[in-house]
């Protein structure tokens, strides 16, 4: 795939998508997230190159919604989509959702839809989904302890790229591999000429380094699954609350990763391990440790020497004084085996409170030494001598373990990207099962040979306020042009809005609110809403050009129009909307015209336009009662001829019981009512 050949995907733009894994299956697939991880590309970024990848795919030209109006009904239908979402992926997701002229396009998504529907959106597992994210990138990870070495500078440029977590040392011979021996707890000498030299310290020879970096930096896999544990441990709950594990082998797959990252602490180390552990809590308290032993040994000495203080005479302490003994002489000749308990005491107690092995124990004995003193004092020398010695066995041991589980979960890597991936497009395809099941949808059925028309039945406007229950379902089919008339506040507006959220819905690929559709497949939908007041002159003028490039051009069209006679004066509106019905019909265009005018404009137009009528049955208290399925081929009556005719009945009525003086009232509305005819 040429990533410059995306619409909105400049040089740089694709030279960011090509540092990802698999750029062509992000693009191909609508991965939004993947998309995002790309240098620079942000989510919002992502979806409209995601969106101009399809178009691109499809060779769409874009421009379905050729209005405003039409544009705000995709806002509103794609916004109650992005409501029943609970990631933040998913929402922007079905950004990528648009719709579109393209049957492999439709299709496309009528597949991914298919299955959607079937999903069962259940509370355990939208809650599930709740905790699941995009991975994210560890970011940089440096290791300070290791370094590679190497004496060509060629190799030294490689490994600096294919190992940037590490140092990288230009050395000469194997005495430079012994200096750095000395500054680093690891070193790896990456060139065959190195091997077979004996060197100090930790060096090894690993020409083989570059091509298996994830032995060498086992903290470079690590770090990934540590930034991502929550968010791949919450996308196993949503395959097995789900149920999308498809056998044995998949259920063992998520075990294998659960396991792994049991073993993997929050920042990368490795958890669980009791000698790591032992190793990590003896350092941690060696100095604690070492001060309390002291503290045993000297306490035990105070108390011996106040038992001592009994039994020696002053004199006899006052000779040793004068003789220039000091008090470790006292201790040697006085208390030499109550300080020798002492001092095991405190050996004992080092010993024991680090939980030290064998060869360990030995060092710390040495931290104290035989000679009698006081007060006692820990020998620095020693206790250093001990932590290095523990910290290298607690490396050795870590290191260890970081590359046992390093490899065992470098192999799930793919596992856990499949694993997010597929829940975070579970929440997509429950957003589409939801929404179908919450506007009582159906799949929409396409005559992809038909040249005009659409039917919808038992339709509900899914852009309305109300409650679905309180909506009245509406049958409607039109084919050509039509003029569609009826009472103000008869629902002539909502079932325009409920023929373009439907034409939208179906040409996105998605289920449409009705019982049954049927319909063409169209180029665009032109949606011109209700113009407030007249417009001036410059904007009167702009309307009608629009109109004379819809019709010159408008074949595959659907237009919709919702009283374009407000646009001017009565009688020239009458006019005009005539004409552009012509035009419209001659370009086999299919059209709703919403029109109080619609007698008017039938009379003027050079053609037999339809006129369709969504009739009130009457009033009832004030309030029309309305049959929102327009009539086919029937001129409805207005909102004024149904009050007069109430006005004309309640007066006939007040007539026969009230007597002469109202009898004049039902000849004036009488006369308003033939008016009428």
């Amino acid at each position: 795939m040429d990533l410059e050949s995306i619409p909105g995907v400049g040089e740089k733009t694709a030279r960011a998508l090509s540092e990802l894994d698999d750029p062509e299956r992000a693009l191909r697939e609508g991965d939004v997230a993947t998309i995002a991880t790309a240098p620079g590309i942000n989510q919002g970024r992502a979806v409209r190159i995601a969106r101009g990848a399809i178009r691109a795919k499809h060779d769409d030209p874009g421009g379905f919604l050729a209005t405003d109006r039409a544009r705000e009904i995709y806002r509103e239908v794609l916004g109650l989509l992005k409501e029943r979402t609970v990631t933040d992926y998913a929402a922007q997701r079905v950004e990528t959702f648009y719709p579109s002229p393209r049957r492999p396009r439709i299709e496309e998504v009528r597949e991914f839809t298919s299955d959607a529907v079937d999903r069962d959106a259940s509370a355990e597992v939208l809650t599930a989904l709740a905790d699941v994210e995009p991975l994210a990138q560890p970011g940089d990870v440096r290791v300070r302890e290791r370094c590679l070495a190497t004496a060509d500078a060629e190799r030294y440029s490689e490994a600096r790229e294919a190992i940037p977590e590490l140092s990288v040392e230009i050395v000469e011979d194997a005495q430079g591999l012994a200096e750095l021996a000395r500054g680093y707890s690891t070193v790896i000498a990456i060139d065959e000429s190195f091997s077979g030299v004996t060197i100090e310290g930790d060096v090894q020879v690993r020409p083989d380094a570059l091509e298996t970096p994830a032995e060498i930096v086992p903290e470079r896999p690590l770090a990934f699954f540590a930034r991502n544990r929550d968010r791949i441990q919450a996308a196993i709950e949503v395959h097995r609350v789900a149920g999308l594990e498809a056998d044995a082998d998949t259920d063992a797959d998520l075990d294998a990763l659960e396991a792994g990252l049991a073993q993997l602490g929050e920042d990368g180390t490795v958890a669980g391990d009791a000698e790591l552990d032992r190793l990590t809590t003896a350092l941690d308290d060696l100095e604690a440790a070492a001060s309390t032993a002291e503290s045993i040994a000297n306490d035990r000495l105070r108390e011996a020497i106040g038992e001592e203080d009994v039994t020696i005479e002053g004199a006899d302490l006052l000779s040793l004084v004068e003789r220039g003994a000091g008090i470790d002489s006292l201790l040697s000749r006085e208390l030499a085996d109550e300080y020798a308990v002492a001092v095991e005491d405190a050996r004992d107690h080092l010993a024991d409170a680090l939980d030290l092995d064998t060869g360990e124990a030995e060092i710390a004995r040495r931290a104290f030494g035989d000679e009698p003193t006081f007060p006692v004092e820990r020998d620095e020398n020693v206790v250093n001598r001990l932590r290095e010695e523990l910290t290298a066995a607690k490396e050795r041991r870590a290191g260890r373990l970081k590359r046992e589980l390093a490899a065992d979960l470098a192999d799930q890597r793919e596992t856990a990207r499949t694993l997010v991936r597929e829940a975070l497009e579970l929440d997509v395809e429950l957003a589409v099962a939801r929404f179908a099941e919450d506007f009582a949808c159906t799949m929409p059925k396409f005559d992809w040979e038909a040249d005009t028309g659409f039917a919808i039945d038992g339709g509900q406007s899914p852009v309305l306020e109300e409650p679905l229950e309180e909506i009245d379902p509406v049958d409607y089919e039109v084919s050509g042009v039509t003029l569609l008339s009826g009472v103000n506040s008869g629902g002539k507006t909502s079932l325009l809005d409920l023929i373009a959220s439907a034409v939208v819905l179906a040409h996105m690929g998605l289920p449409v609110p009705a019982d049954d559709a049927r319909l063409r497949r169209f180029d665009d939908l032109h949606y011109h809403a209700k113009t407030q007041g007249t417009l001036d002159a410059g904007a009167f003028e702009s309307t009608v050009r629009e109109f004379a490039d819809l019709a010159q051009s408008g074949e595959g069209s659907l237009v919709l129009v919702d009283e374009l006679e407000s646009i001017t004066e009565p009688g020239a509106s009458a006019k005009i909307i005539a004409g552009i019905l012509e035009a419209l019909s001659e370009n086999d265009a299919t059209a709703v015209f919403v029109s109080h005018l619609a007698g008017e404009i039938r009379e003027m137009a050079a053609f037999d336009v339809t006129v369709d009528g969504i009739e009130a049955v009457g009033l009832i208290d004030g309030e029309l009662e309305v049959n929102r399925s327009p009539v086919k081929d029937h001129l409805a009556r207005s909102t004024p001829e149904l009050i007069v005719e109430k006005l004309a009945t309640d007066a006939d009525e007040a007539a026969t019981n009230g007597g002469e003086e109202t009898a004049a009232s039902p000849a004036f509305y009488d006369r308003l009512l033939e008016k009428f005819e």
